[in-house]
């Protein structure tokens, strides 16, 4: 296993590394302290093991590296796992994988930033499997998380949230925004609510009746 510490089964999230943009070694560290299972993607192998990342299963297509050269790489007890499928992309070979074995949620990382259509389609996979498994994409700026109706939950005052649809949302509702919705529709790209803040400390509460929305709690960086 991957943590220092003991953890039930299904208790805490696996954390999922993917080959985008680094994040902070303080947040990196922060997630490997509370995960029981740690899956890299291969495009980050040679990243991960530069910093010293311990791991339980590499996995993708291996199209840098073939499986003998990996097995060389990485600890004995790796689970090393081919998933050739180039109808899907290595982050969906990894929640699939994730799913799998059972695992509740999933915290991703590396995900965001350098190559747009990696991210982009990264971002869709949050929708694509948001009643499978628990999912959120953790940079140093931000937190994004697909969110059902009747979601709710505490915030300090002033906290930047953007509601982002990923098709049609309609009858949306929240409270304690500064700029709050109420039975209005939201559709990308027509119309999103970014860059909304919490209007005091407390809970903030959604709602709405159909359609795919994103929780995105963001910092400014100045």
């Amino acid at each position: 296993m991957s943590s220092h510490h003991i953890v039930r089964e299904g208790q805490e999230p696996a954390l999922l590394i993917a080959n985008g943009e680094a994040c902070s070694r303080e947040l990196l560290d922060q997630l490997l302290e509370w995960s029981p299972y740690v899956v890299v993607l291969d495009g980050a192998l040679e990243r991960v093991i530069h910093l010293g990342i311990k791991f339980d299963a590499i996995l993708g297509d291996f199209d840098v590296y073939n499986r003998d050269e990996i097995s060389h790489m990485v600890q004995p007890n790796t689970e090393v796992v081919y998933v050739p499928d180039q109808e899907k992309t290595d982050l969906e070979k990894g929640l699939e994988f994730l799913i799998s074995k059972k695992f509740a949620a999933v915290n991703i990382i590396w995900a965001t930033g350098k190559r747009s259509d990696h991210y982009i389609n990264n971002i869709a996979a949050l929708a694509r499997y948001k009643d499978q498994i628990n999912l959120v994409m953790l940079d140093n700026y931000s937190k994004i998380y697909p969110i059902s109706t009747g979601f709710k939950k505490h915030f300090s005052e002033h906290s930047n949230v953007s509601l982002i649809p990923l098709n049609k949302v309609e009858n949306l509702k929240t409270s304690n925004l500064v700029w709050n919705l109420n039975n209005e529709t939201l559709e990308y790209p027509y119309r999103t609510s970014s860059s909304n803040k919490v209007l005091a400390t407390g809970i903030v509460e959604v709602s709405f009746d159909s359609g795919v929305l994103l929780m995105m709690e963001c910092i400014d960086v100045y």
